[in-house]
């Protein structure tokens, strides 16, 4: 559920970073059909409240926390960290008032969300212990040291270790929101919050192109021109010699400049949009899982359930059954570990839900195992790819019936 939100500001919150947070959750946008969230400002600390040269005094305490089904914590600045970081207490810099809060809403099933250095605020009420995590890279080492139990990667825009969700720095905040609303409500809302900001749905990558050294250059006009093209034509037939060609660019310099730009490879960029388009096409159509893959570019339903599974822990039908409002029946479901969330767009978290189509025999699944894709030339995956896919997925012996050279 995602109606009831709260912002959590404290002495040296950045304005930034609460107003992304206010921007995606806090406007009214019904006039185009989009939810309304009930949206409340909350002082985290007694007001007013202090960031640069202004102070704000939010109307609504601790108490209304209690009702949320998100809570977020934006950044606080470097000085209230650094002047706090010597404190003999530091599980004490912020409020013991506000960290109790914050594990009793945990504890009855609300979701916390930070932006950069609000994860400081989590690791203080202990909400990273034992759980993946991130901040902006800066304050990555910082953050480790003092919660050592938090499993910190520096390398991501955000991560969900449901129910704790972290972000990097600034704009990964509304990275991380447009993924919470895409999760909870679907593709067409979360579209729809990002065409009224005038910013991208989803960004492929990590913290890593953002770096210091080496800092990834902004995408010139070719790669740039070449990526709006690329999204409105999914459905066709693409390799890299014909990406390559189209920006007059070798294979090999196409294949580096697209990963300095992006952070990610051609293909799994490819393969990330296709599977935004299958979502989008599965919540608002009618039109059959055969006909969603060829028009997202897989070619065929069993290339598409292969990725919609390695991607979203789902097959095609349960999640538009889930974005429907039909139940889906939680019976015959496992949990395995999903692949790490670097360069996969909106990841679903360090543990995915993997489901087993109940129609799907044994002989079924080892037909779709053995599937080779090579006769139709949308369809990204060979016995090497899913070998690949299986090997990461820990199914070595699966693997190796698909390919003998895999170690």
């Amino acid at each position: 559920m995602l109606r009831n939100i709260a912002v959590v500001v404290v002495n040296g919150f950045l304005p930034f970073e609460f107003g992304t947070v206010c921007e995606v959750f806090g406007v009214d946008r019904s006039d185009d059909g989009l939810p309304r969230y009930d949206f409340a400002v909350v002082a985290g600390e007694p007001p007013p409240l202090r960031t640069l040269d202004f102070t704000i005094e939010p109307t609504h305490g601790l108490e209304r926390l209690e009702e949320a089904d998100l809570i977020a914590l934006p950044a606080v600045s470097d000085e209230r960290l650094s002047l706090d970081a010597c404190a003999p207490d530091p599980g004490r810099q912020f409020s013991g008032a506000l960290l109790e809060a914050l594990r009793r809403a945990v504890d009855r099933g609300a979701r916390v969300l930070s932006v950069c250095s609000g994860a400081f605020i989590l690791g203080d009420a202990g909400l990273l212990d034992d759980r993946r995590c991130t901040t902006h890279w800066r304050n990555a080492a910082e953050l480790a040291r003092r919660y050592p139990r938090a499993k910190v990667d520096p390398d991501v825009l955000y991560v969900d270790d449901d129910p704790v969700i972290s972000s990097a720095g600034t704009a990964a905040g509304i990275d991380a929101c447009l993924y919470l609303v895409r999760k909870e409500q679907g593709s067409r809302v979360a579209n729809g919050i990002a065409r009224r900001m005038v910013v991208p749905p989803h960004r492929d990558g990590g913290q890593a192109q953002y770096v210091v050294q080496p800092i990834a250059p902004s995408c010139d006009g070719s790669l740039r021109d070449l990526l709006e093209w690329l999204r409105a034509h999914l459905g066709q037939p693409l390799t890299v010699r014909q990406l390559a060609a189209r920006v007059n660019m070798s294979e090999r310099t196409f294949a580096r400049r697209f990963v300095a730009d992006t952070g990610t490879t051609p293909q799994r960029w490819l393969i990330g949009q296709r599977i935004l388009l299958a979502q989008q096409l599965l919540e608002e159509t009618d039109e059959t899982v055969d006909a969603i893959a060829d028009r997202a570019g897989f070619g065929n339903a069993t290339a598409l359930r292969h990725h919609f599974r390695l991607w979203r822990g789902t097959t095609p039908n349960a999640y538009r059954r889930l974005f429907r409002g039909d139940p889906i029946s939680s019976a015959a479901t496992t949990l395995l570990p999903c692949r790490p969330c670097t360069t996969w767009p909106e990841p679903s978290g360090h543990w995915a839900v993997m489901r087993r189509p109940r129609d799907m025999d044994q002989d079924s699944l080892t037909r779709e195992r053995r599937m080779r894709g090579d006769d139709h030339p949308n369809t990204l995956i060979s016995a090497a790819h899913l070998a690949a896919d299986l090997r990461e997925l820990g199914e070595v012996r699966a693997a190796r019936d698909l390919d003998p050279d895999t170690p």
